[in-house]
């Protein structure tokens, strides 16, 4: 139970964090994100970061079901399908604010951007962190031993800073983008003690 009120407070502070920010955050987003972003985002550790997200939270929740299911584990069964319904909760959340908030692309609006590739949605919020911050939270929740919990946060951070590398996201994309997938695990977490009682 602590563990899950210091995620909740950690999820509460990032939106205090994020919303006055959105107001004038437009120069400080851009500044920072040409401090980040390079005129060629080529780089293999980066470009590798942002492409396991997809594979790593279908892998995980499959490979945790397959586990369970072989070792007729209902408890591990049961947290597959949580760390899933984080996944889709925060795929949902994350492509139903774009649509909502319809924010255009860093590199659409400043030449100063360079992106490593063109995107045909919307910025805002970053997708990637969204399922990233879903997995490691929800990974958290359920495991609370340290050498779970901090790779997950440091492949999930890797993850949204390779957004801003890649000069995809404005940086309060990113940040949205965690709070998300963090706020979808702590409901999946909810709503699983609800139904798998």
């Amino acid at each position: 139970m602590k563990h899950y009120k210091i995620n909740l407070a950690i999820l509460l502070a990032t939106f205090f964090f994020i919303f006055p920010l959105f107001g004038k955050a437009q120069n400080a987003d851009i500044d920072l994100l040409e401090n980040i972003n390079p005129q060629n985002p080529n780089s293999f550790i980066w470009k590798t970061a942002s492409s396991t997200t997809y594979p790593v939270a279908i892998a995980l929740p499959v490979g945790l079901w397959v586990d369970g299911t072989l070792k007729h584990n209902k408890k591990t069964q049961y947290r597959a399908y949580e760390l899933a319904g984080s996944v889709i909760i925060a795929g949902i959340g994350s492509q139903g604010s774009k649509i909502i908030f319809n924010r255009q692309r860093p590199y659409e609006k400043y030449n100063t951007i360079y992106p490593y590739q063109v995107e045909s949605s919307s910025s805002f919020p970053s997708n990637h962190a969204s399922i990233a911050f879903a997995v490691a939270t929800s990974v958290s929740i359920q495991y609370k031993k340290w050498y779970i919990v901090v790779p997950a946060y440091v492949w999930a951070a890797g993850v949204g800073y390779s957004r801003l590398y890649l000069g995809e996201h404005y940086p309060t994309d990113v940040v949205a983008g965690a709070a998300v997938g963090a706020g979808s695990a702590i409901i999946s977490h909810w709503i699983s003690k609800k139904i798998f009682k």
